[in-house]
């Protein structure tokens, strides 16, 4: 049996235990697939990530990321949950480079927590309608409810819809028969909020998890960067603005989205440690 140090961190909340958790393995060297795998299960978390030397030259470390389901090639608040570890264990206080299976992502410090540059989207472009009348029925809404929608796929695989504004965003109670069965989704939707506020946008996530069931991510920074990339292009918003998300959940969600001159997206969000341990496998 080896002891791995691990880090669970709450991200993107506005306090302790209001954001989106993840669990960090610090010692993940000699650890294979099946090994995380197993560690991701038990930890029970939407997802675990594991901390490894990087392989490509520039970058400070590499992750793999898993959700219960299996690997992804980039998350969003796993890179800034990764980061936060990374750095309060190497007294790293400037820009970090993180590897994973999408590439190198920049990741900087920002006033309690992180933002990393949003990574090119795998899937954009129009959705095929007869996918789009699933996922209304999924939503329970009338296809001619969603004002736009896209692939904003930079991972995950996200779908983006937008809807009229936040509080039809709110008032969604997904119907997962809807979709029939066997069917693998992950949407995204997104909402206005009213002009004044303290919002731009209102977000949920749904996707079907490792058991087939449809769910509800609390906050989700893949999903807000895509969605900035989408709402930026198509002129509905400038930046910085703050989108909310995990409102339906009880959570706290407060994403940060900047742009810098030269179009690189930024997508920050609080990150705090809750535990601290090790766990022996």
């Amino acid at each position: 049996m080896t002891a791995r140090r691990f880090r669970q961190v709450d991200v993107f909340g506005t306090g302790p235990l209001t954001g989106n958790p993840l669990a960090v393995v610090v010692d993940a060297v000699g650890l294979d697939t099946e090994g995380m795998e197993r560690i991701t299960r038990w930890m029970n978390l939407s997802e675990t990530t594991f901390l490894l030397p990087p392989e490509s030259p520039g970058a400070d470390y590499r992750v793999r990321i898993f959700t219960l389901g299996g690997e992804l090639p980039f998350a969003g608040h796993p890179t800034l949950g990764t980061a936060h570890v990374w750095a309060a264990l190497s007294h790293h206080s400037g820009t970090i480079v993180q590897e994973c299976g999408s590439g190198l992502v920049p990741i900087r410090p920002i006033p309690g927590g992180f933002s990393f540059a949003a990574p090119r989207l795998l899937r954009e472009g129009p959705v095929d309608p007869v996918f789009l009348d699933q996922l209304a029925a999924v939503l329970g809404i009338a296809v001619d409810e969603i004002v736009e929608s896209r692939w904003v796929d930079n991972g995950p695989g996200w779908v983006g819809l937008l809807l009229s504004d936040a509080e039809r965003v709110l008032s969604l109670e997904p119907r997962p028969e809807g979709a029939g069965e066997g069917i693998r989704l992950d949407i995204g939707v997104v909402g206005p909020h009213a002009a004044g506020s303290e919002f731009a946008f209102e977000l949920r996530a749904f996707f079907t998890d490792d058991r087939g069931q449809l769910t509800e991510d609390p906050v989700t920074g893949s999903l807000n960067a895509s969605v900035a990339q989408w709402m930026i292009e198509t002129d509905r918003v400038t930046t910085p603005y703050l989108a909310r998300q995990g409102t339906r959940l009880r959570r706290e969600g407060r994403v940060s989205i900047d742009r810098d001159e030269d179009g690189t997206i930024w997508v920050g969000g609080a990150t705090r440690t809750v535990i601290e341990g090790s766990i022996e496998v």
